[in-house]
């Protein structure tokens, strides 16, 4: 079979698509013929090097595709269903073996790549809403807000009666988050978005902040908050953030400063099913919308990369083996 290889570390060129064995399913695996795969900037810190993984190795955590055949002891899943997960390695590959207790079944009305869309950005959408700061009126900042989390945090938020401030940094991108259902959108390219946040506030700052940008806007981001407001780094595609006195989060308000991920989010399969269940749900009610930008082919992986390091993509975007 075919599948994308990293075998060192560095810039999108280390994607090497080729020849490799085809997986056979352990005890308590599925082996799923992939139809769609995920594109996530988690990808982006495998390959470079970020979160070091055992080389070589075929990265991507999130895909959807048809059961194939199952190892011994599993009973979630059964050959012939249509499936989805997140959270699981090596999905830049025409077959994968997974978890039986990660996949999720697709319900009916939801095809495979609508489904390899939703996992993972919507799930941590969900546990940014519902669990890391549970919204209830409160106002947000959520940076990148024209990315593949940030428009389904946006509806989300909404749907929750937040008041939402968005940051992008394009005029296009501003459109694509008011028509998500933004109130405000700052474009930070432009304007200087502490600034702005506080005054659209009347001074008095967010109750959360949604920052999957990391390095750049981290301080900012906290200047943004209300005394007792949280700051959810959930990402750092700016970079790492550099170590800092955790006496600064009494000096700017008694804050909370919080490093989520999702593997903690749905580290019980019961949460597992009970998020992906609300996320696929509401796509399936059209509720929630997904925008899926673009794809690509398998073998341009390394193509993909680079529009989505070079901060070139809004969305959702797919590789298809």
């Amino acid at each position: 079979m075919k599948a994308i290889v990293v075998e060192n570390y560095g810039g999108p060129e280390v994607l090497v698509y080729r020849d490799v064995e085809r997986p056979v399913p352990k005890s308590g695996e599925a082996l799923v013929r992939l139809e769609a795969i995920g594109l996530n900037y988690i990808d982006v810190y495998h390959r470079t090097g970020l979160y070091p993984l055992s080389r070589p190795f075929t990265p991507g955590t999130e895909g959807a595709g048809v059961v194939e055949a199952v190892g011994p002891d599993v009973s979630d899943v059964a050959v012939g269903d249509l499936v989805a997960y997140a959270m699981a390695p090596g999905a830049y590959a025409e077959y994968a073996a997974v978890p039986a207790a990660r996949l999720v079944k697709v319900p009916d009305g939801i095809d495979s790549r609508t489904a390899a869309a939703a996992m993972l950005q919507g799930m941590t959408a969900h546990y940014l809403v519902t669990s890391v700061y549970p919204l209830k009126g409160d106002a947000a900042l959520i940076h990148a807000a024209a990315g593949g989390v940030g428009l389904l945090l946006i509806q989300m938020a909404k749907r929750l009666g937040t008041r939402v401030i968005g940051t992008v940094s394009t005029e296009a991108k501003a459109q694509l988050a008011r028509e998500a259902g933004a109130d405000e959108v700052i474009l930070y390219t432009q304007q200087d978005f502490e600034q702005e946040t506080r005054r659209l506030t009347g001074g008095r700052g967010v109750q959360v902040a949604y920052d999957s940008v990391g390095r750049d806007t981290f301080l900012k981001s906290l200047n943004t908050l209300a005394p007792r407001g949280m700051l959810a780094l959930y990402g750092q595609s700016s970079g790492p953030v550099e170590p800092f006195d955790p006496a600064l989060l009494s000096q700017k308000g008694s804050l909370f400063l919080t490093r989520p991920s999702l593997a903690h989010y749905t580290a019980t399969r019961e949460e597992l099913l009970w998020r992906a269940g609300d996320v696929l749900g509401q796509i399936a009610a059209g509720e929630l919308k997904l925008r899926i930008e673009r794809t690509f082919p398998l073998a341009e992986a390394a193509e993909a990369h680079r529009q989505l390091e070079g901060r070139k993509t809004t969305g959702k975007v797919l590789l298809i083996p």
